[in-house]
């Protein structure tokens, strides 16, 4: 077990320092399907940007946690109680972040990418609510 952990903190750290910066600019710029969550560090307060797909809903966003709610950037934006989403050139407030069952999380993505999710067994979806809706 201890060899699979070390092996999801270098796969995670790969990322962040080879895809992350990609698609980090494809999120700034719009292209592609990517958007950033921008939070701060629970600990250090410093800003970050975590790029992400997401699912627009008619009160905010859908998410999928890929790496489960382990990840800095679940708890930081849980930690503080929202994050702002740049989402297509727009800025959203974040003010609610709430688990949702699969089901309903799936429903969200549109075909091509609930396909993706499927053979990919994900089940870990959260709403993020902007605020005011």
């Amino acid at each position: 077990m201890k060899h699979a952990a070390s092996i999801r903190r270098a796969w995670l750290r790969l990322i962040k320092y080879t895809l992350n910066p990609l698609t980090r600019r494809m999120a700034r710029s719009g292209i592609g399907p990517f958007s950033l969550i921008r939070h701060s560090g629970r600990h250090s307060g410093k800003s970050y940007e975590t790029p992400l797909v997401l699912a627009p809903i008619p009160d905010g966003f859908m998410i999928e946690l890929t790496y489960g709610p382990v990840v800095d950037w679940y708890k930081n934006i849980v930690a503080a109680g929202g994050c702002t989403v740049l989402h297509r050139g727009q800025v959203y407030v974040i003010d609610q972040i709430e688990r949702v069952e699969t089901a309903t999380g799936m429903a969200a993505f549109p075909t091509y990418q609930r396909v993706v999710l499927r053979l990919l067994r994900r089940t870990h979806f959260e709403k993020l609510r902007i605020r005011g809706s």
